[in-house]
Order: structure tokens, then C-alpha cells, then sequence
């Protein structure tokens, strides 16, 4: 932890006093024009990808870059997916895997998750991404960048179950787009949107 302390204390001394009056309308004005759901993983900082400052995106990170279909009641990604749209009128939502995503290798691989039940339920998410995969498979393509891809794609057709994701498609006021970045080369790919969302 101490080393994360440390990095607060370089922000306040050497970052903030460049930035103070960007934070001080921050405070009182929140307008990102860009929903970013990503994947936990340490390797895959949003707004060092893309080059964003603060309040430029709003990030949502789950394990596998999973976005649940819509079902009644709340969960922590319907709430954020819904205060993004409907709230903060995001224009742009951007879904984006990442190569060598354990996630995706957990499931290309079928590790055993019965010591992990919270995330092999999670994983569940990804069902529709896996039979997309497992379709008859492209010469030379490696298991896990194509369920990284398929991924990518069911996710965005998750995203457009949810109602206020829907209306916005419905009036043109939100886009959606696939991102898959590799970690290695540093490049972002994008994913050809789903029939269902294109």
C-alpha cells in the first residue's frame, strides 16, 4: 500500500496543481461522452489506451469485460449501464476485450473454476460468446483471440437488451463499437458490431 500513497502524494504535488481547474469544474459539472466497459485485468487502464482525461470516460470494469442481458432487478453494470445513457447521455459505448485475457482463457481452455463458484457462475455471461466460438473454427486462429472477439460481440448484443441502451439505439443518440486491444503491440482492434445492434 505504500507505494500507492506515495502515488497520491506525487498526484497532489506534481499532477493537480496543473490540473486543479479542470478538477474544479469536474465538481460541479459531470458530462462524459463515452461509457468504456472493460476488463479488470491491471494490463488494460482505459484512459491510458485511449489518452483520456478525467471526466472524459465512464468506466465500468468486470472480470472478462462482461455486460449481463437485462433481467429485472439491479445489479452493479445494469446501474451503471443505465445511469451512463440514461443520465450522463453518453453518445458512445465502447466494449473492449484484451488479448490474453484469463477470462477468456479460463473458458477456451476449460480450466476447473470449483474453487472460484463466484466466478465460473459470472463466466455464465460469456455462454453465448463460447458457442460462437466454437463454431467451426478459422484456420490458424488461436482459441483464446477468438473467443476474445466472439466475446466482444455477444457483450454488445448483451448491452442492447437493456432499455435505456434500446432507446438510445432506437433514436440514434448512442453508438456502440468493439475494441480488442493487444497488450503486447499496444494496437486496438475494433470487432464488427453483431447483426442484432448493427
Amino acid at each position: 500500500m505504500h507505494h500507492l500513497w506515495d502515488g497520491v502524494a506525487r498526484f497532489r504535488r506534481h499532477v493537480f496543481p496543473a490540473e486543479a481547474e479542470r478538477f474544479a469544474r469536474l465538481a460541479a459539472h459531470h458530462r462524459p461522452s463515452t461509457l468504456f466497459i472493460g476488463c479488470s485485468d491491471a494490463r488494460v487502464p482505459p484512459e491510458t489506451i485511449t489518452q483520456s482525461g478525467p471526466g472524459e470516460l465512464f468506466v465500468v470494469r468486470t472480470a472478462g469485460n462482461l455486460v449481463p442481458a437485462h433481467t429485472p432487478g439491479a445489479d452493479g453494470v445494469t446501474a451503471t449501464v443505465e445511469y451512463a445513457v440514461a443520465v450522463l447521455g453518453v453518445r458512445d459505448i465502447v466494449v473492449c476485450g484484451h488479448s490474453a485475457c484469463g477470462a477468456m482463457t479460463a473458458l477456451a481452455e476449460q480450466h476447473d473454476l470449483s474453487a472460484t463458484p463466484a466466478l465460473a457462475d459470472w463466466l455464465r455471461h460469456a455462454d453465448a460468446a463460447r458457442a460462437r466460438a466454437a463454431a467451426p473454427k478459422e484456420p490458424g486462429r488461436d482459441r483464446v483471440a477468438a473467443l476474445v472477439r466472439a466475446n466482444v460481440a455477444a457483450q454488445l448484443t448483451n448491452l442492447a437488451t437493456h432499455p435505456s441502451v434500446a432507446r438510445a439505439l432506437a433514436e440514434r443518440q448512442l453508438a456502440l463499437h468493439g475494441w480488442v486491444f493487444d497488450i503486447p503491440s499496444g494496437t486496438v482492434a475494433t470487432v464488427d458490431l453483431p447483426a442484432a445492434v448493427a
